[in-house]
């Protein structure tokens, strides 16, 4: 396994948007094949004259299986273009396959989960901080899946917002224990008939009660949402130890 401090060459290998503000990235790094679900890397750009800018960006692909030390692994991160940012405006309008980029981790510890910490799981995500939520549900699916109940609220702006939206609907329809809610707070189309307000109490007790109680409790966000639905999930008698929380600062794109 690689140094998780020091930085390493990634070469990009695959480019797939996702929205029209969002694509993401699969990296191949030398010997990276160990991390675990919730977990980021720092991502650096190194000017012709030298200066540099980097950003985390959270892991979404699934772990992969431990290879032979010294074969090629990789990751997969997700980045949302930030107009006025320094790194997402270049990944988005200048990286391309075969392209190279300074990576270095993986990085973070208390916003992690794995299938061997059970369930029923309970994933709270809001725009871009669905991100290392589907990083935990790409690894269910590839474990055990049946051992493990698990639903996705996410919150978007509006419906062409919805970042995985695909996989994500096609994974509630064959899934039986993994339950999708969708709520968006800009969507005014006649298409959407679903949830339209932002993440309040009547909607977490809606999906608790198809889930089940959580025994463990994923919050990802801006600041504002994480504050919020945390303080919902303790308002309704969630042990706060349960409760694990990750936030998207608006700076440092």
């Amino acid at each position: 396994m690689p140094d998780a401090i020091g930085w390493q060459i990634a070469t990009v290998e695959q480019v797939r948007i996702e929205t029209p503000r969002v694509k993401s990235f699969k990296l191949t790094v030398e010997g990276f094949n160990r991390f675990r679900p919730g977990q980021h890397v720092d991502v650096r750009l190194t000017a012709p004259d030298g200066y540099q800018a980097q950003r985390s960006y959270s892991i979404a692909s699934a772990p992969i299986t431990p290879q032979t030390p010294g074969m090629t692994g990789s990751l997969e991160i997700t980045v949302e273009v930030i107009e006025d940012g320094e790194v997402s405006p270049y990944f988005h309008d200048v990286v391309q396959e075969a392209d190279q980029v300074e990576l270095r981790g993986p990085i973070g510890g208390p916003f992690t989960w794995s299938v061997k910490q059970g369930g029923p799981l309970l994933l709270v995500g809001g725009g871009s901080g669905v991100v290392p939520l589907m990083s935990m549900l790409r690894h269910r699916s590839a474990c055990d899946r049946d051992s493990v109940s698990a639903a996705l609220l996410y919150s978007s702006r509006t419906l062409d917002d919805v970042i995985y939206k695909d996989e994500l609907e096609q994974a509630s329809a064959k899934d039986d224990l993994f339950d999708l809610s969708l709520t968006l707070t800009r969507e005014r189309s006649a298409e959407w008939s679903g949830l339209a307000r932002r993440v309040d109490a009547p909607m977490l007790d809606e999906v608790i009660k198809q889930l089940g109680e959580p025994a463990l409790s994923y919050v990802c966000g801006s600041n504002g949402f994480v504050e919020t639905v945390a303080s919902l999930l303790v308002d309704r008698g969630l042990p706060p130890e349960s409760i694990h929380t990750e936030r998207f600062g608006p700076s440092g794109s």
